[in-house]
């Protein structure tokens, strides 16, 4: 899901996953992969704290092509159980890199 959080709310703890982080402020946005971690919102204050924080122009959209293309063929030799599960999140993970790449001004 996605949260947007605007002067005066609530607090809160939630859990991030893999995926976008966008920070909009002044008419410019941010755009951040992050792989999972925590967000905590107080007092106005928001509060990452994840392992990787890559920005959007880092992303190197032919190394996340490779990634994924890595992970869909390990995932049809995978037999199921922890070995299939790590290479949906490896896909998971390159989709959402190339999504992100995706939104850069050529």
């Amino acid at each position: 899901g996605e949260v947007g959080v605007l002067p005066g709310r609530a607090p809160l703890i939630g859990r991030l996953g893999t995926g976008e982080l966008r920070i909009n402020k002044g008419g410019t946005t941010q755009r951040f992969f992050v792989d999972g971690g925590f967000v905590q919102v107080r007092d106005d204050a928001v509060s990452v704290l994840t392992s990787r924080a890559m920005p959007e122009s880092e992303i190197k959209p032919e190394a996340a092509r490779s990634a994924l293309a890595a992970a869909t063929e390990a995932l049809a030799k995978a037999k199921g159980g922890e070995a299939q599960e790590a290479q949906l999140a490896a896909q998971e993970k390159a989709r959402a890199q190339l999504r992100i790449a995706g939104h850069r001004k050529a």
